[in-house]
C-alpha cells in the first residue's frame, strides 16, 4: 500500500473524527428527578460504547467508532454538572415544570404534555420543553385559563402532578 494512499485514508478519517460538540441549549438545566437518572444513564452508557471502540485494533476504525461516543460523554457530562433537580410539585393549582397539562385547541384536539427538562422533552411520549413556546405560555395559569400560542387559543382544562418522580 503506497504512503499517500494511507495519508489519504488518516485525513478522511482524521475529517470524520472531529465532530462539532452538541450544541448546549442556553438558560437554566432544570431536570426532573427522572431526568436526573436518564441523563446518568446516557453518560454511562456512551462511556460503554467509547470503552468498546477504544477495543478496536485498526487505529482509523477506531478514531470513526469513538467519535460519537465521545462528543456524548462530553455533553451528558456538562449537563450533569449544569443539572438543576426540581422536585415534583406540590399541588395543581397551577402549570409549572413537572406538571401535566391538560388543553383544549381551538379546532377540538385535546392535548396532554408534562413539561420536563431540555434533555427529556419527547413530544410523542407526552413531555416538552419548559422552555417551549407553549410551555412558556401555559406556565402559571391554572384550569379554565385562555392561553394565546401563535395563531391557536388554548384552554387548559386539567393539571396534574406526577405520582412519583420518573
Amino acid at each position: 500500500m503506497s504512503v499517500a494512499f494511507t495519508k489519504e485514508d488518516s485525513a478522511q478519517t482524521a475529517s470524520e473524527t472531529l465532530l462539532p460538540d452538541r450544541p448546549i441549549p442556553a438558560g437554566p438545566n432544570l431536570v426532573t428527578p427522572g431526568g436526573l437518572e436518564a441523563l446518568q444513564r446516557q453518560l454511562a452508557e456512551a462511556q460503554a460504547a467509547y470503552d468498546q471502540a477504544m477495543r478496536i485494533e485498526d487505529i482509523n476504525e477506531k478514531r470513526r467508532q469513538a467519535a460519537n461516543p465521545l462528543r456524548d460523554i462530553r455533553y451528558f457530562a456538562d449537563r450533569l454538572r449544569s443539572a438543576q433537580v426540581v422536585a415534583s410539585p406540590a399541588g395543581n393549582d397551577a402549570v409549572t415544570f413537572g406538571t401535566t397539562v391538560t388543553f383544549t385547541r381551538d379546532d377540538g384536539r385535546v392535548q396532554s404534555y408534562r413539561l420536563v427538562g431540555e434533555d427529556e422533552a419527547d413530544p410523542k411520549a407526552g413531555t416538552i420543553s419548559f422552555s417551549s413556546p407553549i410551555a412558556r405560555a401555559l406556565m402559571g395559569k391554572g384550569v379554565g385559563d385562555l392561553v394565546s400560542v401563535g395563531t391557536q387559543e388554548l384552554e387548559i382544562t386539567a393539571i396534574g402532578v406526577p405520582c412519583n418522580d420518573v
